[in-house]
């Protein structure tokens, strides 16, 4: 947890260099564009420094230029110093795509490339209803785009393209070089992959404490499980690695690398505190969802694509953190209409006692979210407290 930033207090600068200095602790924050209280990322940014506002997110990646948006396990915005680190991610991104594309998306695409491009040096940077105005989207829902939507994908993805910034939640292209150190920009720096490879697995291990070669290689999404494996595998032999057991949420033993430091690191640790805090679905301490139920045994799967009758909970349920438990989740959305933030149902985990004091411990945390979220008051339904499921 202490690696997630969720061990301290949540307190502390929420802007400018202390901002980056978090997200740089985290390694990115995932975007993601649902708004059921507020976005994933600022909600992520929220629960660890309380004094956060959106628009400290957006003037450090837009104004300040101190992030870039790319690809980890999805979109994301990333620390700048990381970006040539990406470059790698580009060139393996643009062979991906290139290929798999084919078969996904619709023909055409690769011939848009020089015209898009054209456009944005002529016109200067473009959202996806700029370009390809005469060109039909298909009748395949809302990821079937047209040819110039995906060269203008394809091009982001392998370097040629920046995204610098989103309008409402649509992403802005330019040109890289308008955006990124001309010596930084791909093409005109070297890219070394076993550099880059050597440099992902020890910036995921720092990030993680503790992970099998194949959490690290997902942690980022760049580097290859065999890639993971060979360089745990080298760092033992160095002895800058060492394998160790944890226990799980089940009681059960899983091997894991960690630097030889591990033990010492946990002792230093602070204790988490004991207040309850709200978590975004996409949080990084739960991102790895067969990770999070091993470690703290909770099983979250987000329901957002599963039809109504079929969810277990609800459409964007909220887990919620106590002190270092995950306990319990808790449905609710803002209602901007009547200024209310509307909680339609929690529902604790099964191992966890729910008391009068976790209830007024949780109605602090909601009134924090509440004023966060811009809204008035706080509503809950009749039957808002569930038995577990």
């Amino acid at each position: 947890m202490d690696r997630h930033a969720l061990a301290e207090p949540p307190s502390g600068g929420a802007k400018g260099a202390e901002l980056l200095d978090l997200i740089h602790r985290l390694g990115f924050v995932q975007l993601d564009s649902i708004n059921t209280v507020a976005r994933a990322h600022d909600m992520i940014l929220f629960s660890r420094r309380p004094s956060y506002r959106a628009g400290n997110l957006k003037r450090l990646y837009e104004s300040d230029k101190a992030l870039f948006e790319h690809w980890t396990h999805d979109a994301a915005v990333i620390p700048m110093a990381f970006y040539p680190h990406w470059h790698l991610r580009f060139q393996r991104d643009a062979d991906l795509l290139k290929s798999r594309w084919k078969n996904w998306r619709r023909d055409g695409f690769e011939q848009r490339f020089e015209t898009v491009l054209q456009h944005i040096r002529d016109h200067g940077p473009v959202s996806s209803s700029d370009v390809g105005k005469d060109e039909k989207k298909g009748s395949g829902g809302w990821w079937d785009w047209h040819p110039s939507k995906t060269a203008l994908e394809f091009l982001w993805r392998s370097g040629a393209l920046t995204v610098i910034g989103r309008q409402g939640f649509q992403k802005r292209y330019d040109l890289t070089e308008r955006v990124i150190e001309t010596h930084l920009c791909p093409g005109n720096m070297p890219c070394d992959a076993e550099e880059t490879v050597d440099w992902l697995c020890n910036a995921a291990l720092d990030r993680l404490g503790f992970a099998t070669s194949g959490e690290l290689a997902a942690f980022w999404d760049t580097v290859t499980t065999s890639e993971a494996k060979s360089w745990c595998e080298q760092g033992l032999i160095q002895g800058k690695l060492e394998e160790i057991e944890v226990t799980c949420a089940d009681g059960k033993l899983r091997k894991v690398i960690a630097r030889p430091t591990i033990s010492e690191d946990a002792e230093a640790a602070p204790r988490p505190p004991g207040r309850i805090r709200v978590l975004s679905p996409f949080d990084p301490m739960l991102r790895d969802r067969n990770r999070a139920e091993r470690l703290f045994g909770f099983h979250y799967r987000i329901e957002v694509f599963v039809p109504a009758p079929k969810r277990t909970y609800g459409y964007y349920v909220f887990p919620l953190l106590e002190g270092d438990r995950l306990i319990g989740r808790i449905d609710m959305k803002a209602n901007r209409d009547c200024g209310a933030l509307q909680i339609s149902a929690l529902w604790p985990e099964r191992s966890v006692r729910w008391s009068d004091a976790r209830t007024k411990r949780l109605q602090s945390e909601l009134d924090r979210v509440r004023r966060f979220a811009g809204l008035d008051n706080v509503e809950f339904a009749r039957d808002w407290l569930n038995d577990p499921k």
